[in-house]
């Protein structure tokens, strides 16, 4: 899957490992789990810890991590459900962004009747601004998140598009996991099998990637807001394939990059990926997880961590890109 090389064949200074290693000895990445470093396609650094590790909850002890130990993406998982989504865009397979969405959802035709949420679109899900009563903040333990709630639901479509609308659509962003359980339900109906079918033989095997678990809610349908499992490489991989437009359409990521919607943090929304005006992009995980996209450096870099929940989650991996990875370039 990778061709390795010296940190200073890709313009990097040759102790990159060494900072890496410095940071997480000194205490500035906590609860740092592994990190992969690509550049022009090829890999350059990487990192594994180890320490206490869960899956939805579900502790896994303590885990010393390696290149082939798999790891929750958490919602990192939204944005690899939006590039299955432009592959089966590409397909015929879905609806386009533009699309209402409610007829692909003819079971709910008590609530296609409301002309307002006749109104919900494809795209409204894609940059999770559909207007919906939604709420996040409680931690992901309980039906107080409504995330946790539409899993315990008998029906997690009718749980999304029967929340109380608070707002127009498509004014405001607001994140929203339902939004991509949507999605994941477009492409597995349009594909006619699974999502973690559809996703082994769209991006997954085309791209070399042999191992993930993809995890699933009491109702056997895995969850494309937070349910896959990758190991950092593969995460890396699937980071090198959008830069280079590699099994995803190129067309796809124009859009799925091009910022839409102010979100949190400063940044912009696109399509399930959150998106800076340079051009920068990132798929953001709980806990710590984050698969960093820098196409003005044709880099690439994959952090997993352990902080689930936690109030310093962002610490880790900002440090290893602006701490670590950034300083090492050599102009």
């Amino acid at each position: 899957m990778w061709q390795q090389t010296a940190p200073e064949k890709a313009g990097f200074a040759p102790d990159l490992a060494d900072r890496l290693d410095a940071l997480v000895r000194e205490g500035r990445a906590p609860g740092l789990h592994g990190v992969v470093v690509a550049r022009r396609g090829e890999l350059v650094a990487e990192y594994y810890g180890s320490g206490p590790d869960f899956s939805w909850g579900v502790p896994h002890g303590t885990v010393d991590f390696g290149p082939e130990t798999l790891h929750d993406l958490r919602s990192v998982t939204k944005s690899v459900t939006g590039l299955l989504y432009g592959i089966a865009l590409a397909d015929g397979l879905v609806p386009e962004p533009g699309e209402p969405i409610l007829p692909r959802f003819p079971e709910y035709s008590d609530l296609a009747a409301d002309p307002r949420r006749a109104r919900l679109t494809v795209e409204h899900a894609l940059t999770m601004t559909l207007g919906l009563e939604w709420d996040e903040s409680a931690p992901y333990t309980g039906p107080e998140n409504s995330e946790i709630a539409m899993e315990m639901a008998e029906d997690r479509y009718r749980f999304v598009l029967e929340r109380p609308i608070v707002e127009e659509p498509g004014t405001r962003w607001h994140y929203n996991g339902g939004a991509t359980a949507l999605i994941g339900a477009l492409i597995a109906r349009g594909a006619g099998r699974p999502l973690e079918e559809f996703a082994r033989s769209a991006l997954f095997e085309p791209l070399g990637i042999d191992s993930f678990e993809w995890m699933a809610g009491d109702d056997g349908i895995a969850s494309p807001a937070a349910g896959l499992r990758l190991t950092p490489r593969g995460m890396a991989r699937i980071g090198r394939a959008v830069l280079e437009r590699e099994v995803i359409p190129a067309d796809w990521v124009d859009a799925m990059l091009r910022p839409r919607v102010p979100s949190t943090w400063n940044r912009f929304y696109g399509y399930l990926w959150y998106v800076g005006p340079d051009g920068r992009a990132s798929a953001t995980g709980n806990g710590g997880q984050r698969l960093f996209l820098l196409p003005d450096l044709d880099l690439v870099v994959a952090v997993t961590a352990g902080d689930y929940d936690g109030p310093v989650q962002d610490v880790a991996p900002r440090a290893v890109l602006e701490e670590v990875v950034l300083p090492a370039l050599v102009p």
